[in-house]
């Protein structure tokens, strides 16, 4: 990639990412691309759909969840890890708008790596007797989007809301806690389909 065609992609990526942090995923792209101080065609060079611009914006966080699991999977209490897990991964979506959004849109089947050690820790969280057995990973969407509309409802009065919110939940997650769903779970395709439509 020639050096202008690369400083115009890192200009994009980091104006995009600017923005979705403040104003979550659907800020036009006329808008990026003009506080990027380059054309909308340039952006459209650059990235042929707004799914592209979101990837390329975005690829740090996704490591950084794949880096927290790496953390909770060391850790020798899988409660602990699994809480880790998911407190950590609620501190990048309150950081970050665009991110929240994210979180609530995108299966974690989307990231393999990710979906592979998210698996691995409600597995050892299941196999410690601390997390309640019928819990599968399509049910993480649930705290997800519990959690998002909560950041968003409560950012300007009380930013760390979520966090009781999240303890609710986490104690609702509990081996001793749990008593029989009312429904079987959402399967992996079905919450792809949902996800996609938030």
């Amino acid at each position: 990639m020639r050096k202008d065609a690369q400083r115009n992609r890192e200009l994009l990526v980091q104006a995009a990412r600017g923005l979705f942090a403040r104003r979550g995923l659907d800020v036009p792209l006329e808008e990026i691309a003009r506080a990027a101080g380059v054309s909308i065609g340039t952006l459209y060079n650059r990235f042929p759909s707004r799914a592209d611009l979101v990837e390329a914006a975005f690829a740090d966080r996704v490591e950084a969840v794949a880096a927290i699991c790496e953390v909770a999977l060391a850790m020798d209490d899988p409660w602990a890890g699994f809480t880790h897990f998911v407190e950590q991964g609620c501190i990048l979506q309150a950081a970050d708008r665009g991110f929240n959004d994210l979180a609530a849109r995108r299966p974690p089947q989307d990231y393999a790596r990710g979906h592979r050690l998210m698996t691995e820790i409600v597995a050892r969280a299941q196999a410690a007797g601390a997390l309640r057995p019928d819990f599968v990973l399509a049910d993480m969407a649930f705290v997800t989007w519990a959690i998002t509309r909560t950041i968003e409802a409560t950012a300007e009065v009380s930013p760390d809301a979520w966090r009781r919110h999240l303890a609710l939940i986490l104690d609702g997650l509990r081996a001793p806690a749990a008593h029989p769903l009312p429904r079987p779970p959402l399967s992996e395709e079905d919450l792809a389909r949902v996800m996609r439509h938030c």
